[in-house]
């Protein structure tokens, strides 16, 4: 979908199309709004706070609808002894998974499969014969912690490689010429909505109301906000 037809379809669910008072919508309030409608968007069908009660991969349209925020690329691990540590990406959103390639002197290069754990959880899981890293079971498990995934070997084995595979925040739009007031920087391409249209719709639905709220109308902030969610 064009920006120039969201931007259309926006003020028209505000019924600011054509209005010349004070409260116009400027370009950046839409930018702003729709990009925050987007992170919100995909935050509700993620955790299944939304109309059907539907989480990640909870049905065939959550698969659908999320499949394009995911995203797999390879994880630069160091040695920490006990555990590998990897920085989290910048777009990181909510996590998927982790696969890692491990070795030992004895053997060859093993897939694992890796949990994810509580870092409250960590020095019971150490403990536990039954859930802490063994090499010979091809199991460990991982936990989040400062913007890092950490994969523990429990200096059993060594780490060879490692690809996380996470949700990413959307892609932000961009509406050509609009200056950001919060930066002063002014948009010198057009990026649209990476989205299914019928997404589009839906979360157009949720900027109206954004907006909406934000201007004090409260009839289009409660028509907007009903109208997304009864389409999730």
């Amino acid at each position: 979908m064009l920006n120039s037809v969201l931007s259309i379809k926006i003020k028209q669910r505000l019924n600011k199309l054509d209005s010349q008072d004070y409260d116009n919508i400027e370009c950046w309030q839409i930018v702003e709004a729709f990009n925050k409608a987007q992170v919100e968007w995909a935050r509700r069908q993620l955790h299944g706070i939304n109309a059907v009660r539907e989480g990640d991969e909870e049905s065939n349209r959550r698969k659908d609808d999320l499949q394009i925020l995911l995203n797999t690329q390879p994880l630069a691990v160091s040695n920490q002894q006990v555990f590998y540590s990897g920085v989290i990406p910048a777009n990181y959103l909510q996590w998927k998974r982790v696969d890692t390639y491990a070795s030992k002197e004895c053997c060859d290069d093993r897939r694992m499969v890796i949990y994810l754990a509580e870092e409250a959880n960590v020095n019971v899981l150490l403990r536990d014969k039954a859930k802490r890293p063994s090499f010979e079971w091809g199991e460990t498990f991982a936990t989040l912690k400062d913007n890092e995934v950490n994969i523990y070997t429990n200096d059993d084995f060594t780490i060879q490689s490692a690809q996380l595979t996470y949700y990413r925040q959307p892609v932000k739009i961009q509406i050509q010429g609009c200056v950001d007031p919060y930066t002063g920087v002014q948009s010198t391409v057009d990026v649209q909505c990476e989205f299914k249209d019928d997404i589009i719709e839906v979360i157009i639905d949720e900027a109206a109301s954004i907006l909406a709220g934000d201007i004090e109308s409260g009839n289009q902030f409660s028509r907007g906000t009903e109208t997304a969610e009864r389409n999730n």
